[in-house]
């Protein structure tokens, strides 16, 4: 082996495990350190009608015709964090979720590997509890356990903020309510069984419970926001991938504003073709009036309801979920491939 040779190997070896360290010290892995394709595109979402254009578009290939010869791969997830992980992880490149786990996200790379491209939903969200809780005004909660999606996620949030806006403490924090996170089937299971008295959850699951847990709203978080607009569902988008493959996120963003005018335009359709894709997902449908019932709480739009999102932002950090030092998101938003795709489809900009 000649020493020139010699030397471009150790050079390598140097070089493989200075990147090794970096990647180990690294507190969180950043999507910059993994390398992207155009070639596909990976989506998490939910099953849920809060996504009800990825469900619905993925599911009957909507969004497949119009993303071309890029692959679409997805990934289904129960609550915001998981997704987030996910996303930083390099296991998909693009997720629907909720509000709150996008702040969390973002805030946690530094402001760097995150951003908002649009809205999905805004309302669809619902504070339910059973009929023989014993609860007729929030002076009735002392004592009663509720519960939310997952903990730190979109309904999580609004649940504990609204507790202590009434003057509670959740039992952690040294009083007398429980704020209990589970899966969605998991809460539908506990009211049944009177394992808890309440939820605070999304839609579908809100008119789920009301019909087959014995429950009814309490409270329908549209009322707790101006003009009763506030952002259940967003897409976010791993900022290396949008700086890589712009031209990719446009036509994602042209079926998700394609999609969210037809189903706004065809409702009873579109709950159709929800309720067999859901079936798909998770072995299940729901019965139509269930479906009806949550559509009429909610909005599918592509507008992400800035105002709320802040917030939200601030309920969270004000129940200690981001950290010491009230957040900066400043970054957290481009809309400008959205704001694109608006203008050539002759709809209004996001401002």
């Amino acid at each position: 082996m000649t020493p020139k040779s010699k030397f471009a190997i150790a050079g390598t070896i140097i070089a493989i495990v200075i990147a090794s360290s970096l990647m180990q010290n690294s507190g969180l892995q950043t999507s910059h350190q993994v390398a992207t394709s155009a070639n596909t595109l990976r989506i998490g979402y939910f099953p849920n009608i809060n996504h009800a254009q990825a469900v619905i578009g993925l599911g009957n290939g909507d969004f497949q015709r119009n993303l071309g010869n890029v692959k679409i791969e997805t990934q289904v997830f129960n609550a915001g964090p998981s997704a987030i992980e996910a996303l930083f992880a390099n296991r998909i490149d693009v997720t629907y979720v909720g509000p709150n786990p996008a702040i969390n996200g973002y805030l946690k790379s530094d402001g760097q590997d995150l951003r908002i491209i649009a809205g999905a939903t805004s309302g669809g969200a619902v504070f339910v509890i059973r009929n023989d809780s014993g609860i007729e005004t929030t002076q009735d909660f002392a004592g009663k356990k509720f519960a939310s999606p997952q903990l730190g996620n979109t309904q999580d949030v609004a649940l504990r903020a609204y507790l202590i806006k009434n003057g509670y403490k959740t039992s952690e924090n040294g009083g007398n309510v429980q704020a209990i996170p589970a899966k969605n089937p998991d809460i539908l299971t506990m009211m049944v069984k009177k394992d808890i008295d309440g939820a605070w959850v999304p839609e579908p699951w809100g008119a789920i419970l009301v019909k087959e847990a014995n429950g009814k709203i309490f409270l329908d978080e549209r009322d707790l926001w101006p003009g009763g607009k506030f952002v259940t569902a967003l897409i976010v988008v791993r900022t290396d991938y949008l700086e890589n493959h712009p031209d990719v996120i446009k036509k994602l963003l042209e079926a998700h504003v394609d999609e969210t005018i037809w189903i706004s335009n065809n409702r009873e359709e579109a709950i159709r073709i929800f309720n067999e894709q859901n079936e798909k997902l998770t072995g299940k449908t729901i019965p139509v009036e269930e479906l009806q019932e949550a559509f009429s709480r909610m909005e599918v739009t592509y507008d992400p309801v800035k105002s709320s999102l802040y917030k939200s932002a601030d309920d969270a950090y004000d129940l200690g979920f981001l950290g010491d030092k009230k957040p900066d998101l400043s970054n957290i938003f481009d809309l400008k491939l959205l704001n694109e795709v608006l203008e050539e489809k002759n709809l209004a900009r996001i401002s």
